[in-house]
């Protein structure tokens, strides 16, 4: 299953430059949900997630509507249980671009553990851009096998979720809140409620927690420090041939097209206003988001704040280094605020 979506607009970029020289042509494309774009603009995924995707189908969808602006949700929730997930990982050298491969062996549906019927809290499970519950669900697995029931999340305009167009958390962070109630409206939920979040959906978890104070922990697994930075970073790994004034063009529209400064949609400027404590973690590798950036944000979170770089991860491989992560991300989660 191919794990990256990103830069499904590149090409709409060049055919806006090619038609009309419109930054708000650009803008709205950058906004456009993901889910909406044919699959034939994805680029060629340099990570790979082997598994069996029917899996998922042991876990019944549930949707609920959140907004405005409208939109419905899918999502599923992992119980706790004895999943006995195991992770093989392999990469080697395609030209001079690293390629990834993680497969995942899970029992499913796995026999109940200790924590089944009295899980020890709830973990929001928040993807990338262009990504659904599928990049994330080995986590939910390995978390659930250590006690936490697990909510994983198609984000408004990805998956299996509706919304016409992404916000880049103006307006997502609402929408979790609403899940939030959703899910308190049908039984008590577990606490503590943590989100793990992997770069976009990292920068929604940091931005969650400045407005939900049921929030109490947070992962986030190689966050954006300027949505501009991260957009032209892109650009560069993914479409080297394209003229970057096409990209600058959209960016600087994209502030007037969302209603906001462009400071706004950097997560710098949402943690000096508001830290949050939470694991920063970086790819030693990543060009997207540095790990001098991912640095930055975590000097901006809230005393207790901890930072991890691991070494040799990319930005799309970072998720996966189950083997240097899982001690962390375990520990951070246990942690009493």
């Amino acid at each position: 299953m191919n794990r990256r979506r990103i830069g499904h607009w590149l090409l709409l970029i060049l055919l806006a430059g090619q038609t009309t020289g419109c930054g708000t042509f650009v803008a709205r494309r950058i906004t456009q949900a993901p889910n909406t774009y044919p699959t034939w603009f994805a680029p060629t995924a340099p990570v790979t997630l082997a598994f069996a995707p029917k899996f998922l189908t042991n876990f019944p969808k549930r949707y609920v509507t959140v907004g405005p602006p409208a939109a419905t949700l899918c999502y599923r929730v992992i119980e706790p249980g004895d999943y006995r997930l195991s992770v093989t990982a392999s990469n080697w050298l395609d030209g001079d671009r690293p390629q990834f491969e993680f497969r995942f062996q899970a029992t499913v549906p796995a026999p109940t553990n200790n924590w089944t019927t009295a899980p020890r809290g709830t973990v929001f499970l928040l993807h990338g851009y262009g990504l659904a519950q599928f990049s994330l669900a080995p986590w939910a697995l390995r978390l659930a096998e250590d006690g936490w029931r697990c909510v994983l999340v198609d984000l408004r305009g990805h998956g299996k979720s509706t919304g016409k167009q992404i916000f880049f958390g103006l307006h997502e962070t609402n929408d979790l809140s609403q899940l939030l109630d959703q899910l308190a409206a049908t039984g008590p939920v577990a606490r503590p409620v943590a989100a793990v979040g992997e770069s976009y959906g990292a920068a929604l978890a940091l931005r969650w927690a400045t407005v939900e104070p049921r929030l109490q922990t947070v992962v986030a697994l190689a966050p954006y420090n300027s949505l501009s930075n991260a957009v032209l970073n892109i650009c560069h790994d993914y479409a080297d041939w394209l003229p970057t004034g096409f990209a600058k063009a959209g960016l600087r529209q994209l502030p007037v097209t969302l209603g906001v400064s462009a400071a706004e949609l950097d997560m710098a400027t949402v943690l000096r206003r508001h830290p949050v404590r939470a694991l920063f973690v970086a790819g030693a590798e990543d060009t997207i988001a540095p790990a001098a950036d991912v640095l930055a944000l975590r000097q901006l979170g809230a005393p207790g704040s901890r930072w991890l770089v691991v070494p040799a991860a990319t930005h799309e491989a970072l998720t996966y280094y189950f083997e240097d992560l899982t001690g962390p991300v375990l520990e951070w989660l246990d942690q009493k605020n």
